[in-house]
Formats: C-alpha cells, sequence, structure tokens
C-alpha cells in the first residue's frame, strides 16, 4: 500500500503551486476547475510517486493554529527527503535566502537524521531530511 496524496487548502492556489514547483522539484498537472461548488485543484507530483493536493474554495475557514510555535493533535508537517547532508543544507539556504524562516536546524537528530523545519507560504510546516552520516 502506498499513501496517494496529502491535501492542503489555500487561498493563493497559484501562489503555493509554484513554490512547490520551484523548490521542491513538483510537476503540477492542469487546473481542475468545478465552477458549481466553486472549487479549485492542482495535483503536484514529485519524484517517487507522493502527490500533493493543492485546493481552493470560497468558504473555508483560516486554520488558527499557531504552526511556528504550538503542535497539535492531527498532521502536523510533510517532510521531503533528499539524498545527502549537502543538498539539505543547501534547500535550507536557498530558503532562507528566498525569504522563508529556518525554524530549526539544519540538525542531527537523536534518531538519526539530519534535517531542518521551515514553513511554506502559507505557513504549513516541513522538514527537509536525509539519514545522518
Amino acid at each position: 500500500m502506498t499513501l496517494e496524496h496529502v491535501a492542503i487548502w489555500t487561498k493563493d492556489i497559484e501562489r503555493l503551486k509554484q513554490y512547490y514547483e520551484y523548490f521542491f522539484g513538483g510537476k503540477s498537472n492542469n487546473l481542475y476547475v468545478n465552477h458549481r461548488k466553486n472549487f479549485s485543484s492542482y495535483f503536484v507530483s514529485f519524484e517517487g510517486g507522493a502527490r500533493l493536493e493543492i485546493m481552493s474554495m470560497a468558504g473555508i475557514p483560516e486554520n488558527k493554529n499557531d504552526r511556528v510555535v504550538d503542535q497539535h493533535e492531527g498532521i502536523i508537517h510533510l517532510a521531503f527527503g533528499v539524498n545527502s547532508m549537502e543538498e539539505v543544507d543547501v534547500k535550507a539556504e536557498q530558503l532562507r535566502t528566498a525569504g522563508f524562516a529556518i525554524l530549526s536546524g539544519p540538525r542531527k537528530t537523536g534518531d538519526g537524521y539530519y534535517e531542518f523545519e521551515t514553513l511554506d507560504p502559507d505557513g504549513n510546516r516541513l522538514e527537509v531530511t536525509t539519514v545522518a552520516i
């Protein structure tokens, strides 16, 4: 069994799609629009087969969770794997230079990974990780 996709609501579907394409190498399908529901979505596919559905629809309430400080039950982050510690460092610097906060790391974790945490343009928590050598 595989995890087919994860979905994220957003108010700015184009901005979020472009972020995952540019910084994480995602490839998007064409925009799907359901005019009756005022719903639109993209599926962004990543190397390895995972997909992210980026969705927008009028009336979806804003997320009230503080994703920087407070943890909460439920899905808390998406993790992207790379092949080396150097790639983790390069991606962290690329995002930092582009103005995205690095919340922690890059660092070695107690369970054998090298990673950093950041936020996407909508404040969704992300990790970029590899096995620490």
